[in-house]
């Protein structure tokens, strides 16, 4: 069983996940569930708590968690012990795995896992996700990405259009295919489409050409720790434009081309500078559109599909850190 040293004593590697709450996600497509199996099937201590329940007292990070069991059988998925209020850095190790919206209540949580840094490693980084919006990260390679704009002006949207022809309009922080666009070259909703955008987000807003093959496929690669682990092609629905499988996208198994290996070598030094140990990025045709390191996805869908066991290779990662 790993063990973890506390005040000299060997104990099991002691684990809190902060998650939406477990009795809401899909069993068959989480992540963090994938995670939490592997972390259990290797004698872990599992808790469980939802991000709103930390407390920030001073420098010291408290929370009410739960001892958490888990299953893999859909709607008897997981059963909880008795709550706890414990201090956070009595954890060995904290998954910060709540789904997105990216706002200031995301960002919150990140400040406070931030205090836990000299005793419980944190993954991701929380000072790297607050500082790695996946649209925004994801700009520092604006080489290897479809031509893309990232503004809240009429005027360069416009420009943009009149350059590109045919765009894909997305909220900066938007996430799971909601409010994604596309809009033709001689579009007659654009108006009403910016006027919604306008009313709805004060963010500044994606603009990126419209990549056709996207009918052939997203590709969701999975890196852990830098180095390519896995990915998954999500084939669009019959008459959508977003691959997501929560928008009906459908799984396909997928190897990796000459390009996308190039794209994760790119990447790879600053996912790792940054200790972003999970990562998933999204490449159409060849194109790197999203980083994404909040709570990525792919996990399960990947071993379905008969790839590796990428759950596995994060906790070997976490396992090697926390032995230093």
């Amino acid at each position: 069983m790993p063990q973890a040293a506390s005040s000299g004593v060997q104990r099991p590697i002691k684990v809190a996940v902060q998650m939406d709450h477990i009795s809401s996600i899909n069993i068959a497509g989480d992540s963090a569930f994938a995670l939490m199996l592997e972390a259990q099937d290797r004698g872990y201590e599992l808790f469980h708590y939802t991000p709103e329940r930390l407390a920030l007292w001073g420098e010291k990070v408290m929370c009410r968690v739960e001892p958490v069991t888990v299953r893999d059988e859909v709607g008897n998925h997981f059963s909880f012990g008795e709550p706890q209020r414990v201090d956070m850095s009595d954890m060995d190790v904290v998954l910060m795995r709540q789904d997105p919206p990216f706002d200031l209540a995301y960002i919150a949580a990140t400040h406070i896992l931030e205090k836990l840094a000299e005793t419980t490693l944190v993954v991701n980084n929380p000072i790297s996700v607050r500082n790695a919006p996946e649209k925004l990260f994801v700009t520092q390679f604006s080489d290897l990405m479809p031509a893309t704009l990232v503004t809240h002006d009429k005027d360069e949207i416009d420009e943009f259009r009149r350059v590109h022809g045919d765009v894909v309009m997305k909220p900066l922080f938007g996430h799971g295919g909601a409010a994604v666009f596309r809009v033709a070259e001689k579009d007659l909703n654009y108006g009403s489409l910016y006027d919604f955008f306008a009313v709805t987000f004060r963010e500044p807003w994606v603009i990126q050409k419209f990549l056709p093959n996207v009918k052939h496929g997203d590709k969701r690669i999975l890196l852990v720790d830098g180095e390519f682990a896995g990915a998954v092609n999500r084939v669009p629905a019959e008459g959508d434009l977003r691959s997501n499988m929560v928008r009906g996208g459908s799984p396909k198994d997928s190897d990796l081309t000459d390009r996308e290996r190039e794209i994760c070598a790119r990447l790879r030094p600053a996912l790792k500078e940054q200790g972003l140990i999970l990562v998933g990025i999204d490449v159409i045709d060849g194109n790197l559109t999203e980083i994404n390191v909040t709570a990525p996805t792919g996990i399960r869908a990947i071993q379905k599909l008969g790839g590796p066991d990428v759950a596995a290779m994060v906790w070997d990662v976490l396992e090697k850190k926390l032995s230093k």
